[in-house]
């Protein structure tokens, strides 16, 4: 029984060596969609940076952890709704995230193969997101206490190796958020409450657009013998 097991642990041991896995950095832009200022859907206007680390069980899938972090902000004075630029509000929130999921290639991105490979790819999973619970006084936003929540993010992006060992990407990945007060809009406080509006019964968005670049390392695998 103990050879099986040592046995067993030494061939898991191997297929993991075997793997090919990317670390990197992300690095771009941030942008909210909610009840605050402009209502475009991809629309960077701060900067949002990150790490991140793949392993690719497969040319065509991988599990990918990530976290990255960006300031949010919006302006009602740059909406081009009329009801909202009257109104004036504005808010600054900070996003700190850290997602895991599932990523999946629509060609096969073998890197065991010579050559440059070009694949458009999805992801999607699970964030925990911290922030802080703000609420809107006077126009403008105000921290009350930090707290958290949990998203699913959904990614589209397409990559190349530039090199044998380094892989660049351009990614834009939406959240959708199981809260309704990264912007203000509505506090949970009871005291607070009477500072909510807009509509209490969506959920914030918000949408990180930009670059990886991650390293390649580990046994490059033939992926057929799996």
């Amino acid at each position: 029984m103990k050879r099986l097991i040592l046995f067993v642990i030494i061939l898991g041991l191997s297929k993991l060596n075997a793997q090919i896995h990317e670390v990197g950095v992300f690095l771009g832009g941030s942008n909210y969609i909610g009840d605050v200022g402009k209502t475009n859907y991809i629309n960077p206007n701060e900067l949002a940076y990150g790490i991140l680390y793949k392993w690719n069980k497969s040319p065509r899938h991988a599990y990918r952890i990530s976290y990255t972090q960006s300031k949010i902000a919006a302006n009602d004075a740059n909406s081009s709704e009329k009801a909202r630029t009257l109104r004036g509000y504005s808010f600054v929130n900070n996003i700190k995230e850290l997602s895991a999921g599932f990523e999946f290639n629509f060609f096969d991105f073998n890197l065991h193969e010579f050559g440059n490979r070009v694949t458009p790819y999805v992801f999607t999973g699970l964030c925990y997101i911290n922030y802080d619970e703000i609420y809107i006084k006077d126009g403008s936003s105000r921290v009350d206490r930090n707290t958290s929540t949990f998203g699913i993010p959904m990614i589209v992006g397409i990559k190349s190796n530039i090199t044998p060992d380094l892989i660049l990407a351009g990614e834009v990945g939406v959240r959708y958020t199981f809260t309704d007060n990264l912007d203000g809009s509505n506090p949970k406080t009871e005291s607070l409450k009477k500072y909510q509006f807009g509509n209490l019964d969506s959920k914030d968005w918000y949408v990180f657009t930009g670059i990886t670049l991650t390293y390649t390392f580990g046994n490059k695998p033939c992926y057929c013998a799996d």
